[in-house]
């Protein structure tokens, strides 16, 4: 059997249907003349999982008592870490917590997303730059509109430029060049953002299904060496999914860390 990257490629790749074992195909409907793809099902699940746990547990915080349980105590931490470790140090403790619905929003996503990805036949939708980029884009929203809300379009504008005294002439010169480069590289970061969050997922999810690949690659080969081939993908597809969950944490993190800086040099530019 030829190892096929193509068909490897689908945990990370957006379809009309999803593909279980023995050739099952669960194919998508279309809604109102809308096709339906695996990522918008999988993110739907996300934020149905994401109402069910958070208005759950903002029911039992609003009665009074503390959470109770490992399960509700984790998600209360991770909240409480967000707020303190996150939010107020990029944006500072006096406009931090009006952020904090969007940051929550952003990671608990994000996590979700990474944590379905893990999942045999499901996919990764952070693993599309689809995906990515909406992300990114609203980050983008969200940085320009705090940025012009605070300061006017116009401020908004004149705060990306860093303030330097210089002379009547050179600053003609000077200033329109510096707004330019600093209006670009507010676009950029955001670029990266997507594409940082896109290209761990996807590599991580690619190698774990090459590793797994091996196994029916070597089926027709002979017998000891396919027991030694299967052998070896299935620890290292063990580890490589023990890496991946903590990946899948630690990018929800650092995008969601990068989201709240971006957003604190909008509020304080300089």
């Amino acid at each position: 059997m030829d190892l096929d990257l193509t068909e490897l490629a689908n945990h990370v790749r957006d379809s009309k249907s999803f593909h279980f074992p023995f050739e099952t195909t669960w194919a998508l409907p279309k809604v109102f003349g809308f096709q339906l793809t695996k990522f918008m099902v999988l993110e739907l699940i996300v934020a149905a999982l994401m109402l069910l746990i958070f208005l759950t547990l903002a029911r039992r915080i609003r009665g009074g008592g503390p959470p109770k349980g490992l399960f509700w105590n984790f998600f209360e931490v991770m909240l409480v870490f967000i707020r303190d470790e996150v939010a107020r140090p990029s944006i500072g403790k006096h406009d931090a917590d009006k952020f904090l619905p969007f940051l929550w929003n952003m990671f608990f996503f994000i996590l979700f997303c990474n944590l379905l990805g893990i999942l045999p036949w499901a996919g990764s939708a952070t693993g599309a730059l689809t995906v990515t980029a909406a992300l990114a884009a609203i980050t983008l929203c969200a940085v320009v509109g705090t940025g012009m809300y605070k300061f006017g379009v116009g401020g908004f504008f004149k705060s990306i430029v860093p303030h330097m005294e210089l002379p009547k002439a050179v600053a003609i010169l000077l200033i329109p060049m510096i707004f330019v480069i600093e209006l670009a590289g507010l676009l950029i970061r955001h670029v990266v953002l997507a594409v940082r969050l896109l290209a761990n997922m996807f590599a991580g999810h690619l190698v774990l299904a090459v590793l797994l690949g091996f196994i029916a690659a070597a089926a027709n080969g002979v017998l000891f060496a396919w027991l030694g081939i299967t052998t070896v993908s299935v620890l290292g597809s063990a580890a490589l999914t023990l890496l991946e969950l903590f990946v899948a944490f630690l990018q929800a993190y650092i995008f969601t860390f990068l989201s709240a800086l971006f957003i604190g040099m909008a509020v304080h530019p300089h």
